[in-house]
Formats: structure tokens, sequence, C-alpha cells
């Protein structure tokens, strides 16, 4: 019989267990800590620890220890659990009554069993065959259910032989235990309810998180992947720094907690895209907006064709009384240079729309030539330039196919950002988030935007997200202006980045020396974006051995 003095110390001992659950955030350990610490106040040998299965038709082992057999399966062993379910129900629909874990899940009642072969009303028929196979005696059984703060069952807690402290023998488990294990079961059953209503929201909040990534990603094909493999690739690098142990980057580490803050930072990023217009992130060419208006210019190519084909007919009919020929004929001469001429500037000007490369000056004179040298005649009969002004702004774009203002659209994306997620009341987990989501547009020598941060005011998080942002905006094979880069042409980039103060010089080096731009290339692009990446010639960056890395 327990002392008074060895009783009071497991009521601490159990006290002390229901905060250290309270603290669990991963539920395998959470089950595994509740079955251990049930086992330990008990003295018992051996224990399981069951779950009622979603369907609330059966009870799934999740643990299962013996401490004489040495049997550790199910939670963090890494041992998965053979065993089926045990059904609550039989194959008639009444209640299972025989087997003592249903009989307490379904009754809502411990069961305290001083000697399983001379207990009447259960079958331990399973339990018998195991001991015969394992020469295990298996006798006091101790069966808790454990309810939750609805007083409905969440699973079961079932102790197995309780060894006396003095004698080593197996006996009962006393009333006293049964009481702290009862105890035990409703704290466990509260902290693994708790824990599973947060895994609940935190999973509601990831999907609603996706859902405002697919609306981009409806919104536009070209930014929905982006949403999806910059949080990757920020994670990965983010472990690759937490793994350093050398460098001005040594003292960087990451707990689960920041881990999940900047998994969500990296999710959220570009949240922001949902006010940008559509027709301004998918301008796949300098006249798109809600379509391509080249077309609009290719018809006016073929009304001036058609207007100069009928002034020349004109002329010749003018001609006709006087039977003059020549004059037909240079025309006709004429209108077939005037024709080639439209014909060379419509093949110009489409060139010049699709703004894969950066145009010259002289290319930009020609566009306002043609613009502004030629006329035709609109709809209500007034002679018009042949590109207006907002045509030839956008031809005339010097690289790619946004004009300044249309950039600063693009670019307020972050802005927005900002302050959607400053708008949302954050847990102090995760007050992080905006910082973090909000920084991977600013530059390491404060030329970024929106706030000109320079190095020194950001967090890592902020800077190893902004790498992730660009690096896979350099290889992404989706964007409708550009092809994939491969890895090598990647690195260049972004090692003149490293030099002019454009991204964290420290993050970029381990970016390299730990390979993690290959890793996200196994994972992400085309094989033949991988090509063979000789690190000694990345600028900015010098492998110890200058080796190439083969891949």
């Amino acid at each position: 019989m327990d002392t008074n003095e060895d009783l009071f110390r497991r009521f601490e001992q159990l006290n002390e267990i229901g905060a250290a659950l309270s603290h669990e955030r991963d539920i395998d350990k959470l089950l595994e800590n509740i079955l251990l610490a049930a086992k330990a106040i008990t003295h018992a040998d051996g224990g399981t620890l069951y779950r009622v299965t979603e369907d609330g038709l059966s009870l799934r082992f999740e643990i299962v220890r013996n401490d004489s057999l040495g049997i550790a399966m199910g939670g963090t062993s890494g041992n998965p659990i053979p065993f089926p379910p045990l059904p609550l129900r039989t194959d008639s629909g009444e209640e299972n009554n025989s087997m003592v874990a249903a009989y307490a899940a379904i009754h809502q009642e411990t069961v305290n069993i001083a000697d399983a072969y001379e207990a009447a009303g259960f079958d331990f028929s399973g339990t018998r065959k195991f001991d015969e196979r394992t020469g295990y005696r298996s006798q006091s059984f101790l069966t808790v259910p454990m309810k939750n703060h609805e007083n409905a069952v969440i699973g079961v807690l079932q102790l197995i032989n309780s060894i006396d402290r003095e004698s080593g023998q197996v006996v009962p488990f006393p009333a006293a235990d049964q009481r702290l294990a009862e105890s035990l079961a409703s704290q466990a059953a509260i902290a693994l309810t708790n824990r599973q209503l947060i895994s609940q929201l935190e999973k509601l909040f990831e999907s609603f998180i996706q859902l405002i990534n697919v609306a981009i990603d409806e919104k536009s094909p070209y930014t929905g992947g982006h949403c999806e493999r910059v949080p990757v690739l920020t994670m990965m690098l983010a472990e690759a720094v937490n793994e350093t142990k050398a460098g001005p980057l040594a003292d960087f580490s990451m707990s689960d907690k920041d881990r999940y803050e900047l998994k969500i930072a990296g999710l959220l990023h570009d949240c922001g895209k949902v006010t940008t217009p559509v027709h301004v992130v998918d301008k796949s060419t300098k006249l798109q907006t809600l379509y391509d208006r080249i077309h609009l210019v290719d018809t006016r190519f073929e009304v001036l064709k058609r207007d100069a084909e009928i002034a020349m007919l004109r002329a010749q009919l003018a001609l006709r009384p006087q039977q003059n020929a020549p004059a037909e004929t240079k025309l006709e001469e004429d209108l077939r240079a005037q024709i080639r001429q439209h014909d060379e500037d419509r093949a110009f000007l489409r060139h010049a729309n699709i703004g894969g490369e950066a145009m010259t000056v002289a290319d930009q004179e020609r566009v306002m030539q043609i613009g502004t040298g030629d006329t035709w005649v609109s709809v209500d009969g007034t002679q018009q330039n042949f590109l207006t002004a907002d045509e030839l702004e956008n031809l005339m774009i010097r690289a790619g196919t946004l004009t300044q203002p249309e950039r600063e659209t693009i670019n307020y994306h972050i802005v927005a950002t900002i302050k959607m997620l400053e708008q949302l009341p954050w847990p102090k987990h995760l007050t992080k988030v905006p910082e973090y989501a909000g920084g991977h547009h600013e530059r390491m020598d404060g030329k970024g935007y929106p706030k000109g941060l320079t190095r020194n005011e950001m967090s890592v998080q902020a800077r190893v997200m902004g790498i992730a942002d660009i690096f896979e905006a350099l290889t992404a094979r989706d964007r409708p202006y550009k092809r994939g880069k491969t890895l090598s042409e990647s690195l260049e980039i972004l090692g003149k980045f490293k030099l002019n103060g454009h991204i964290d010089p420290d993050l970029f080096d381990v970016f390299v020396q730990q390979k993690v731009y290959l890793k996200y290339a196994e994972k992400f692009l085309d094989p033949e974006q991988i090509d063979e990446v000789d690190e000694s010639h990345i600028p900015g960056y010098a492998n110890a051995d200058g080796a190439k890395q083969q891949v």
C-alpha cells in the first residue's frame, strides 16, 4: 500500500506531467508522453493508448509499450503497429462489450481487472495467444476512457501489470493508482483535444492561404506556381542556414515555431497580387491589355495599303484619257514600294511588341517615326497619327513589356501584401509574418521597395525570402515573356546581384555552398535547365577547391 509520502510525490509528478502535456505541439509525441506518464505514475510494465477513429466506429492503436518485452511501437519509435482497430460494435450492430478497451469507451467507465485469466465477461483470447507466443504473463489491467470537454470519449488508456515497488511482483492496480490514472487521462484528453483543435485551426488557416493562392492562380497561370514554389525554396535556404555552424550566420537557429512562422510568411508573400489587374500581371506583349492591340495596328496597315491602292487606281483613271502607260507603271511601282514599306514597318512593330530584348535608341526612334510620320483616316473621317500616344509609349519600352506606371502597379502588390497582413490579429508566434513577407523586394543597399530598408534593418528570414523570390523568378518556365533560365545563368545573375548590393552576400554563399540551388532544381526545374555549374566562375563566389559541380 502506498505511503502518504509516495502518494504526495506522485501527485506532484501528475501536476508536472499535466503542465508538460499542455506544451507539447507534436501529437505523436503527445500521445507517447501520455502513455509513458501513465506507466510511470502507476508503475505499469506495459500499456496501450487507443484513439477513437474519425468515423467513431472503432479504436485505433496509437502507442504500444512493454518494458519486459522491449516492445515500442507507434509514436516516435518508427515502428508501425500491425494490429487492426478494435470495433466498437459487432457485425450485427450490437455493442462490442467483450473487448475491455471497447467496453470502457462505450460505457465511459474505468475497468480495473486483477487477473485477466480469471476475469469474467471479457474476451482475453487474444491476450492469451500473445502470452503463449511471447512467454509473457498479462495479469492486471487498468483501462481508462479519455473524455474531452464535451464528455465524449476520444481515446482509451490501457495499462498492464502493475509492479509492486518493494517486491517487484505483478499486483492489481491499487485504487489510488486508478484515481491517478483517471486524473491523468482527463488532463491528457484536454491536452490532446486542444492540440487537435489547434491543428485543425492551423490546417484551416493554411487552407485559406491556399485559397488565396488559388485565386491568384485562377487570375493568372503565371503567378500560381510562383506562390507555390517560393515558400519551398525559402524553407530550403532557411534550413541550410540553420545547419550552418561556421561563418557570420553560425548563430542563426530556428525552432519549430520559427519554421512555421516563416512557412506561413512564404505562403502569403504575394497575397497582395489579388489586387493587381490581371491584364498587367499577364502582359505578355507591350500592347497587351485585355487583348493584344497589335491586331489593331495590323488593321491600320491594311487600311494604309488599301488607301494607297485606291489612290493609285484613281490616279490611273485620271491618266486613262491620256493613255500614259509609263506614268501608270510608275504609279504601280510606287504602290509596290509603299506596300513593301508598310509590310516592313508592320513586321518591325510586331517584333518590337514582343519585348524579348532591349530596344536600341535607333529602334525607339523608328517606332516614333512610324507612329507620327504616317496618318490614317479614322471612322469619323479625321486624320489620325498612325499610333496613339499610349501605343507609342508602350512600343518604345526599352526592356520588357511594362511601362513605368504598370511596373508601379505590379510593385504595389507588396504594399497591398503588407497592408493586408498588418490588418490580421496575428497570435504571438506569428507576429513577424508581415515583416518576413513584406521584405522580399527590399535590397541590401536600401534601394529596394516599398520601404527602402537596408540589410541591417531586415531579418535574416526576410533576406532569405528575397533570394528565394528572385531565383524562382529567374528559373520559372511559366512566364509569358521569357524562358526559364538554366542553373548556371541564374547563379551568374544572382552573383552579380550579390556584388551590386541587391541580395544578402552571406546568404548567397550558403545558397551556393550548401547546393540549395541544386536541391531546388531537382524538384522543380526541367532537366534541360539543370546544366553544369562551375562555382568558381560565379560572380562574387569562389569554391574552396575551385572544382566544378557536375549535375
